[in-house]
């Protein structure tokens, strides 16, 4: 697999303690420890946290993260409860994104992230599962629904950043470059309330809002960003093959959400069907309806199948 690009910390050591004590803040806040696998691939060492992955008789789900955030975001507030379906969660720190594995990734607009979620789940020994993926993790979700999608169950795709290009409207823009051009607080905050959330139906706890908060103000300031962003992958979606579910928030300034649909419902042939939030920023992965909603989507999979 050829290398597109490397990211890196600013001072790996320093920076790699960062990232842990702040993993064990979360722990702490939901009291609960997360396993954690470290495997080489392609990239280089990809990192994985996880929950349940002993237990051989549960449902299998991998989860890839959006950019400039980590996987581990999924779980605040205890976020990953709403699946109210216990399975085995694989959370997947996807390589070149500010978090612990390698910064090394391929060019976005190849096959290679869908080769390289391949080897993750070939690692894992994971034979099948049902995978999610949000934002950027969407794009990967679809790469591997295009290389490997006898291992896929079903995808769900959590305002995806591969069935459009990114806004360029002048509001989306201003809020998502005011923190990159200033990483205050303040200015991930107001960010934080314009573009990924929608309160007060969407909002998190305060606890977990400032470990946000400090998560993105840290990423900014200590990780050279040189990865790639998702991109409107186009006809590659007709490749898609897997049973696809999209899950969208009609407050995402990102990805607005009615082209969004309109283009998943034109080029993935394999949509099962479209849900549609009502006042829900981008940040969909902390939106606990939509969690239940994958959780009872795959429940009632599982279920089916065993009363045939």
């Amino acid at each position: 697999m050829k290398i597109y690009s490397r990211s890196e910390f600013k001072d790996k050591t320093a920076d790699h303690n960062y990232l842990i004590n702040w993993t064990s803040q979360l722990e702490l806040n939901n009291g609960r420890q997360y396993e954690q696998y470290e495997i080489e691939t392609s990239l280089g060492k990809t990192h994985i946290w996880g929950l349940n992955t002993k237990d051989e008789q549960l449902d299998t789900l991998v989860i890839f993260p959006g950019a400039r955030t980590t996987v581990l975001f999924w779980d605040f507030d205890k976020g990953l409860d709403n699946l109210n379906h216990k399975m085995k969660i694989f959370m997947v720190e996807t390589n070149g994104l500010p978090n612990l594995s390698d910064g090394c990734t391929p060019d976005i607009k190849s096959l290679d992230y869908g080769i390289w979620a391949t080897e993750v789940f070939d690692k894992l020994k994971i034979d099948k599962a049902y995978v999610a993926g949000a934002s950027f993790g969407g794009l990967v979700c679809m790469k591997l629904g295009i290389v490997s999608p006898e291992r896929i169950k079903a995808a769900f795709l959590l305002n995806p950043g591969c069935l459009q290009p990114f806004s360029l409207s002048l509001k989306n823009l201003y809020f998502n470059l005011l923190p990159i051009i200033r990483p205050t607080q303040k200015n991930v905050l107001k960010f934080l309330d314009k573009a990924v959330f929608s309160k007060p139906n969407h909002k998190l706890s305060g606890i977990s809002e400032k470990m946000l908060v400090d998560y993105e103000v840290f990423a900014i300031r200590r990780y050279k960003d040189k990865a790639q962003k998702p991109y409107y992958m186009g006809k590659q979606l007709e490749e898609v093959n897997v049973e696809t579910y999209l899950l969208v928030g009609d407050k995402d300034l990102l990805f607005p959400y009615q082209k969004s649909v309109d283009n998943a419902k034109r080029q993935i042939k394999t949509l099962n069907e479209v849900k549609i939030y009502k006042n829900v920023g981008h940040g969909i992965e902390t939106y606990d309806k939509a969690l239940n909603y994958i959780g009872e989507k795959i429940k009632n999979t599982t279920n089916n199948k065993t009363t045939k």
